[in-house]
């Protein structure tokens, strides 16, 4: 059995110190994925490659105006370019003020995220609109990132804001995949799911894209606006059928008759375009291992993309983390375990407790499950975050988990258990101070996880 952790269990300075390393390693793999970094050896190319006509930049995402900042920037002024970029509220880059790029010619516009509103079917339709002008002579580019699915909704005819919103926030809480909720979103969008490419034709478009996806399928990042799109509306509709999400009937229909298939692989059209992924989840937990080596630790990427509750995903981790500890194996201790991808949270239908609020995101939850499922153990101590900044829908990344986790907690009176039933990990690790709170970083490579284990 690992060693029971307590407040007098874990020196101050260690505790400091490992805490600060995990910090640093959050941090690592935030900036592997910043556009800033990733995004000049794209635009040369673009540059390189400039049409005779004009470059039409249209985009959707939490990086998507960090992007569209640094095409802008390296942009030579001699070179036709316009466009329209949305971005999530507050995913602005401070150079970006009022919507307005450096070079000022690039439109940014900004819509909410995880549901949809009425800003976001504006943006959507400025950006239809920008590509529909687009000729043989021009050239498309467009900068996709996570969140972009929600940002760019623009519903079916006889789909209302209403009906799509109540639809997205079923399928969030039902415990979905992002893959399923994203095979949805596709068929109920006139934007989604290759239709952004076809509306482009003849113009040629270039994508490129910031991965937040387990696998980093492109027909999945975003919904895919500029790829073709594999899945089906019969397969759709059995996502919703499988998590037993409310639709009208009017929806049901169109999908079961298959009215809002997606455009093929075998469409023409898209022989005319190119997809690049300029920053992936896996480069960023390689970055996060650079810096675990600097540090003197042995770094082991388990995978950048795990699925599946998060609770459940805690306590595998946990379990591992375990096997270091009393056994030495499968890894030798000082160590890093690394891994990434997007875990769910399965929401009860009524409250679980009444008394609690239900707030925090996947992160939360998965390091409140392993706070518990590591039972106090000492020589562990983890962080997980949502790349983007923000954990769900509150303010913070997300959170530390130390030995003394549990210990402090009983000190303060605080229910680790009842805190997880209710899904209210954001309260629990608030009361501790052991919330990560960064801002938006303006991108995003998905989950963060790593578990530092000490001799």
């Amino acid at each position: 059995m690992a060693e029971r952790g307590s407040d007098r269990s874990v020196a101050p300075q260690k505790d400091e110190a490992v805490r600060a390393q995990l910090r640093a390693l959050f941090a690592a793999a935030v900036a592997r994925a910043q556009p800033e970094q990733v995004m000049p050896e794209w635009v040369a190319q673009l540059i390189a490659e400039a049409p005779r006509g004009r470059t039409i930049v249209v985009g959707a995402g939490k990086a998507s105006a960090a992007m569209a900042a640094a095409l802008a920037a390296q942009w030579p002024e001699a070179l036709p370019l316009s466009g329209v970029v949305v971005t999530r509220y507050g995913h602005l880059p401070p150079a970006c003020a009022h919507g307005a790029t450096p070079c000022g010619r690039i439109r940014l516009l900004e819509a909410a995220h995880p549901t949809p509103d009425a800003a976001g079917c504006h943006a959507a339709q400025m950006v239809l609109d920008a590509v529909a002008e687009a000729g043989p002579d021009d050239r498309v580019v467009c900068l996709l990132s996570g969140g972009g699915s929600a940002l760019l909704p623009l519903p079916q005819a006889g789909v209302s804001l209403a009906t799509l919103q109540s639809i997205t926030a079923q399928l969030l809480a039902c415990g979905a995949t992002i893959a399923e909720i994203n095979c949805v979103r596709k068929h109920l969008s006139r934007i989604q799911g290759g239709r952004l490419a076809l509306a482009a034709a003849p113009a040629p478009v270039v994508t490129l894209a910031i991965s937040d996806v387990p696998g980093d399928d492109p027909a999945v990042i975003a919904s895919g606006p500029t790829v073709p799109d594999p899945t089906t509306c019969a397969e759709a509709l059995a996502v919703l059928e499988r998590y037993a999400i409310a639709v009208p009937d009017a929806v049901r229909t169109a999908l079961a008759e298959g009215r809002w298939e997606t455009p093929k692989p075998d469409h023409p059209h898209f022989a005319r375009c190119r997809y690049h992924l300029i920053a992936t989840p896996w480069e960023s937990l390689a970055a996060a291992a650079n810096a675990a080596r600097r540090f003197g630790f042995a770094p082991h990427i388990l995978s950048d993309a795990i699925e599946g509750e998060s609770q459940t995903v805690a306590q595998w981790h946990a379990a591992l983390a375990r096997a270091v500890v009393c056994h030495g194996e499968p890894f030798c201790a000082p160590c890093v375990l690394l891994s990434g991808g997007e875990t769910t949270v399965t929401l009860p239908r009524k409250p679980a407790d009444p008394l609690l609020p239900a707030r925090g995101g996947r992160n939360s939850e998965f390091l409140l499950a392993l706070a518990l499922a590591l039972d106090g153990a000492a020589h562990v101590w983890a962080i997980a975050g949502d790349t983007d900044g923000i954990d769900g829908s509150e303010e913070n990344a997300g959170a530390l988990v130390t030995p003394t986790t549990l210990a402090r907690a009983r000190a303060l009176g605080l229910d680790a258990r009842r805190y997880l039933v209710a899904h209210d990990a954001y309260e629990f690790f608030a009361a501790l101070g052991d919330l990560v709170v960064t801002g938006p970083t303006r991108t995003n490579v998905n989950d963060f996880r790593a578990l530092i284990i000490v001799r």
